[in-house]
């Protein structure tokens, strides 16, 4: 279907909405004219680069002057607009701007309810006047304006009661009973009063005694009317001003009420869209921080509050294999498994976004009165749940925190619960973790050493030095091995604690990338000032920033602006980096190899099936790291389970070809008890102190150190 004919559709379906409900004093061409127009101007809104309220209430001002008022006019126009004015625009389901079309069908019910209040008042004047002649003139003018004032009262779609200065009804048209599901008859003699709930008889009691007193000339309030024997309620706008005898003195009061049910509807079902997720129907993220805020503004002494921030185990997985609309239905049978748990003990469920959902119990009973709600609502969760065809099984990681909330904030709340999930799902997932201040004050220093490393990049708090390899035959230099350090500010942070959490957090990426130049910057220098002296550096790529996409361009633009030839540089990768599911890493080797790049596979020996396949990549060379190792070190005898261990990976080593070298080496009977076992070259404290680039080439100068070339 065209956008025309999609606008065409529109248009007809909006007259069959009007039309079939409201008098018109039009031929249909004119009121297809008229919704056209109309039309274009609601698309207008909806598409401007910059919203605006104005157009949308025109619209809706419109339909009122063109007497269009009928009990579905309002109704019908707001769904059609919401269902179909979308795809007159040209959005698809996916694409349509949810918060704009909500603010526009606001600004159109808004400026429908204005203009009808407008021809309220002014109807409402018509009646006064007509009155007042009534009293003051002839008794032929009298029956004329009666008349006259009949025709309207007998006529409008208003509600409209005589009403004495006591608040009696004395007579109603047929809109008031029809406004509340009533008769005429059973109207009268009833009170203003007897039409509100009781919520809201103070406000009229007072709006009327005012106006009554004349303290003012009218009253206008909002009230809401539970119809007998019947849940459904009415929402009334209700208009009230007095009416003079000849002497200035208040003779009656004429009330006029508005059916405004709709749109109070539509205004509670925007309020609860912007408190709620659309896809559960759970608290949002909003209404929880407001529930949280007002649990924590208790201040009585011994109130407490538990916080439980929830985690589905493996749902990527379900998404990417089965595909969203399974994963969406288990997130709803999730939810409202939670849902009836917790709203049973006054607690509330809300959902962060994605498979993230988190519980406020703002009156806790205590911390095992919040274990036990969790036992229940992670049995409720995880049962099997049927979603077509698929039986899937649902399992969570939850942190919890429960604790008074005198001397507690948000943040501290929402960040311990947090920190507890983070520690729930480290320790194997599928459990709950308890805040506990000393195990969580770890968590919260890796929190915020992973949250301050972007910042140290940018401020240049990193810099590169350099641990020595030498070989055990003679003492030269095979190689440099490259580590990145970290110049924190309060304290000294160990290279592998960092590196883990950047792994964890993704910013190895950007991390290694800074790294692999500062690298290559260091290499061609050393080249420059050394010659063929210059050392063979080795870079250690971590897991993920060796499976990082566009790796391989990205170091290939690092060698070209730097100029640093990449025979001058070995890259070190993780054994099981190697053979992992993700990617392809041999390709990556292969293009590498083809650069002009050697490798090393550290971790060597980690797991003796990768062997037979580790011989068929083009690595000449492994690093062997490990508990294992010291057990050659010392001035005891070798331990033997060591020895064979060492002596095991390697022999497997030389079987490969492949030469061998051992880190965190520290003395001299370590190295010649590993020397003996078959390694040809060592990096620790026996090989030297870490450099830094320019003290490298010092060393070198000086003749320490035999050149690796």
């Amino acid at each position: 279907m065209t956008q025309q004919q999609e606008k065409d559709e529109f248009v007809r379906q909006w007259a069959r909405e009007v039309l079939g409900s409201s008098y018109v004093s039009k031929t249909r061409p004119q009121v297809w004219e008229l919704l056209d127009a109309c039309t274009t101007k609601l698309v207008s809104a909806l598409m401007a680069e910059e919203y605006s309220p104005v157009l949308a209430a025109e619209v809706g001002a419109r339909l009122i002057r063109e007497h269009f008022v009928g009990s579905r006019a309002l109704r019908g126009t707001l769904q059609l607009v919401a269902t179909g004015l979308p795809g007159v625009a040209g959005f698809t389901c996916e694409e349509v701007p949810r918060e704009r079309l909500l603010a526009l069908l606001g600004a159109l019910a808004g400026g429908y309810s204005r203009e009808l209040r407008e021809r309220t008042l002014g109807e409402q004047e018509v009646i006064r006047q007509a009155v007042l002649q009534a009293k003051d003139e002839a008794e032929e003018a009298h029956r004329a304006t009666e008349a006259r004032f009949r025709a309207v009262f007998a006529s409008s779609a208003l509600g409209i009661a005589i009403v004495s200065l006591d608040g009696t009804i004395e007579d109603v048209n047929e809109s008031v009973a029809r406004i509340f599901r009533t008769t005429r008859e059973s109207m009268v003699d009833s009170t203003i009063l007897d039409l509100v709930d009781e919520g809201w008889w103070h406000e009229l009691a007072e709006a009327n005694a005012e106006l009554v007193a004349e303290c003012n000339e009218h009253f206008e309030v909002d009230t809401r009317y539970t119809v007998p024997d019947s849940d459904e309620e009415v929402w009334t706008q209700v208009t009230g001003s007095l009416v003079y005898d000849a002497h200035g003195r208040p003779e009656y009061q004429v009330v006029l009420y508005t059916d405004i049910t709709d749109r109070n509807l539509l205004k509670e079902r925007l309020s609860w869209q912007a408190m709620h997720d659309p896809l559960t129907g759970l608290a949002n993220r909003t209404l929880l921080q407001s529930r949280t805020e007002s649990a924590l503004d208790q201040s009585t002494p011994g109130h407490r509050i538990g916080l439980c921030y929830l985690d589905l185990d493996g749902f990527k997985t379900i998404n990417d294999t089965l595909g969203h609309r399974v994963g969406d239905e288990l997130l709803r049978a999730v939810a409202q498994r939670l849902h009836e748990v917790v709203d049973a003990e006054g607690a509330l469920a809300a959902r962060m976004g994605g498979d993230e959902f988190v519980v406020l119990v703002p009156d806790s009973g205590g911390t095992r009165a919040v274990l036990d709600l969790v036992s229940r609502f992670y049995d409720a969760i995880t049962r099997p749940v049927h979603v077509g065809e698929h039986e899937l099984s649902a399992s969570a990681s939850v942190g919890v925190v429960e604790r008074e909330t005198v001397g507690t904030d948000l943040y501290e709340l929402q960040r311990d619960a947090d920190i507890s999930l983070y520690r729930a799902k480290s320790d194997g997932k599928a459990q709950w973790a308890l805040f506990d201040s000393e195990q969580n004050a770890f968590a919260r220093q890796r929190f915020r050493l992973s949250a301050e490393m972007p910042a140290a990049l940018d401020n240049d708090e990193f810099f590169v030095e350099y641990h020595p390899i030498t070989w055990l035959a003679d003492g030269s230099l095979a190689a440099v091995h490259a580590e990145v350090i970290w110049d924190h500010e309060d304290r000294d942070i160990d290279s592998a604690e960092f590196l883990e959490i950047a792994e964890e957090t993704g910013v190895i990426i950007r991390l290694g990338t800074w790294m692999m130049r500062q690298v290559c910057e260091h290499a061609m220098e050393w080249v420059r000032s050394l010659g063929s002296a210059a050392p063979i550096v080795s870079v250690d790529l971590s897991p993920r920033y060796f499976r990082a996409p566009g790796l391989v361009d990205e170091v290939g633009r690092i060698l070209e602006e730097t100029g640093a030839p990449a025979r001058n540089l070995r890259l070190s990768v993780p054994e099981s980096a190697l053979f992992d599911e993700c990617g392809d890493p041999v390709d990556t080797l292969s293009v590498f190899v083809e650069m002009g790049f050697d490798f090393v596979v550290r971790d060597f020996g980690s797991d003796y099936t990768h062997l037979g396949r580790l011989s068929e990549l083009p690595v000449s060379t492994v690093c062997v790291e490990g508990d294992y190792l010291n057990g050659l070190a010392g001035h005891r005898a070798p331990e033997p389970l060591s020895e064979h261990l060492v002596h095991s990976v390697v022999s497997a080593a030389h079987l490969l070809g492949m030469t061998v070298i051992a880190a965190g080496v520290r003395t001299e009977e370590h190295a010649a008890r590993l020397h003996k076992v078959g390694v040809q070259a060592v990096r620790g404290e026996y090989a030297g102190e870490r450099a830094s680039a320019l003290e490298i080439r010092e060393l070198i100068d000086s003749g320490e150190f035999v050149g690796s070339r």
